[in-house]
């Protein structure tokens, strides 16, 4: 199981923080940086310049919304991006959620299982650089993206629910998932990606999943700590879901938090479960400054010396 690092989660900092988080994650060993698309930077946009300044890592987004651009812009943006990062770049897409698709941009969010299954049968030939000819109920699209030298970059979608998993199977390269414990992967979301892919003919998908991560000797104050912090998950619609799938009255639940040889039990049993790339997000624990420094440091000896 590969291990990544989350960067920029907060949302607060700015591109030159970005940059230096993302530099020092390569030069602690991970094997890939992930940035959110939220109310802040844009996420490929860093992504390109992050390219410029980093030699070996992979660079993602986790994940950018669809319903805000095109596929044929978002097909020259990625292929942009991979062309900066010299193919080291991962597309993460998704959905995001009702209360903002509708409630603060005023779109339609009716289909959403359609509008992705669209989406990708767009944005995947734009990626390989094929000419589209494409007719459905929300794209009707005829274009072509040329970007010399540059492969497609893998798309993975943040897939949570039974249509959407399978969807990814089918037509994406993996899955992104967030607020899904290892039960929830184990049991539902892998099979069901995996399943999906294997009727269409298709690699092994990647597994990309996130959680907080909190290496401390004060495990309650963490879950206090991760429950505070990500309290919105444990209301957005697709996330409870999930979380009632696993069984969990919040976010805190499936935060992973303990000691090193505690964070190192639960990312095998991740990786046991099928998991392909974990994006650790290390969170701050109230009465304990050294938890993030002390998160990042396991995480990198854990990838360095191979014990995942």
């Amino acid at each position: 199981m590969k291990i990544g690092l989350g960067i920029g989660i907060t949302g607060n900092e700015g591109i030159d923080d970005v940059i230096r988080q993302i530099q020092r994650a390569e030069e602690a060993g991970f094997d890939s940086a992930w940035l959110p698309n939220i109310f802040g930077l844009d996420a490929i946009t860093t992504i390109a310049v992050a390219g410029r300044e980093t030699s070996r890592i992979e660079l993602g987004t986790f994940v950018v919304p669809t319903y805000l651009r095109h596929p044929v812009a978002m097909a020259q943006q990625a292929l942009t991006a991979a062309a900066a990062t010299r193919g080291r770049f991962t597309l993460g897409i998704g959905l995001s959620h009702r209360v903002v698709i509708e409630g603060m941009f005023g779109m339609d969010y009716s289909k959403p299982v359609r509008h992705m299954r669209e989406y990708l049968s767009v944005l995947i030939p734009l990626l390989e650089g094929k000419q589209v000819q494409f007719r459905g109920e929300e794209y009707r699209v005829q274009a072509q993206i040329t970007v010399p030298g540059v492969s497609r970059p893998s798309v993975v979608v943040a897939a949570l629910g039974p249509q959407m998993l399978k969807l990814a199977g089918r037509l994406a390269d993996g899955t992104a998932t967030w607020m899904g414990g290892a039960s929830y992967l184990r049991n539902t979301a892998i099979p069901a990606i995996r399943t999906a892919a294997a009727e269409s003919g298709r690699p092994v998908p990647r597994v990309v999943a996130g959680f907080p991560v909190a290496v401390t000797d004060y495990p309650d104050r963490a879950r206090e700590s991760a429950a505070r912090i990500f309290a919105v998950y444990g209301q957005l619609p697709s996330y409870r879901a999930v979380l009632d799938v696993e069984g969990a009255a919040g976010p805190a639940d499936v935060a992973i938090v303990g000691s090193e040889a505690e964070v190192e039990a639960r990312l095998r049993e991740l990786a046991d479960a099928g998991v392909t790339d974990f994006n650790a997000s290390p969170f701050p624990v109230d009465g304990d400054s050294d938890a993030v420094r002390r998160t990042i440091e396991f995480l990198a000896a854990a990838r360095r010396e191979g014990r995942i």
